[in-house]
């Protein structure tokens, strides 16, 4: 019983609180199947060309599920965001591991980043279309990276590895280059390059900076 509720409380977190939470396996699925059509839906033709009844029908589920989950169209589009927010903390997360120091730690985020985003480039779309269509939504998803990013730093700098001082300014100096590189390189396209040697590149740029020496 206890992986059964941890399991509705992760999705319904996932789902920023927008959606109403399942309550069996079956609806947990279906829940699953909505917000990745969703994904599909807002990706492909943006916010307002997107309707209810096409992302059921890539869903595969009846409309009348969908209400079973959501109020409308603009709580499943919050709860997506919200959604897209924690694939892209726990694609990071499972890129870590106990022993990485600070610079590696920063490059491993980065290169699970950016193929998170090579599988899912409709993100881009989609959470720079929250900026309009909500931007609690679109300031919450860049905030809450900016925060994580931000410990990082911190952490480096209490292990000895990073100069004191560093916070919120270079959090986000660091999160505008990552998300940057990935709209140039990941889904721009264009360039023989992985999303490996992107982070190294970048990494490099944290460790020397840019001053001749």
């Amino acid at each position: 019983m206890s992986n059964t509720r941890g399991a509705e409380a992760r999705l319904a977190a996932a789902a920023g609180g927008e959606a109403k939470a399942p309550r069996t396996e079956r609806g947990r699925r279906t829940l699953r199947k909505l917000l990745d059509a969703a994904a599909e839906e807002f990706g492909e033709k943006g916010f307002h060309e997107a309707s209810v009844s096409s992302i059921t029908r890539r869903a595969g589920v009846a409309l009348g599920s969908f209400y079973t989950y959501f109020d409308s169209k603009d709580a499943l589009f919050r709860a997506l965001v919200a959604d897209m927010s924690e694939k892209v903390r726990t694609s990071a997360r499972s890129a870590l591991h106990e022993g990485m120091g600070a610079l590696e730690i920063e490059r491993a985020a980065l290169a699970a980043f950016l193929r998170f985003a090579a599988e899912h480039k409709e993100i881009y779309r989609i959470i720079d279309e929250a900026e309009f269509v909500d931007p609690a939504s679109y300031r919450a998803h860049y905030e809450t990276i900016a925060a994580r990013i931000a410990e990082r730093l911190r952490a480096g700098a209490a292990a000895g590895e990073f100069r004191k001082g560093l916070g919120e300014l270079e959090a986000w100096a660091v999160m505008g280059m990552n998300v940057f590189v990935g709209l140039r390189y990941i889904v721009w396209g264009g360039a023989e390059t992985t999303p490996e040697d992107l982070a190294a590149g970048v990494n490099r740029l944290l460790a020397e900076g840019v001053l001749r020496r």
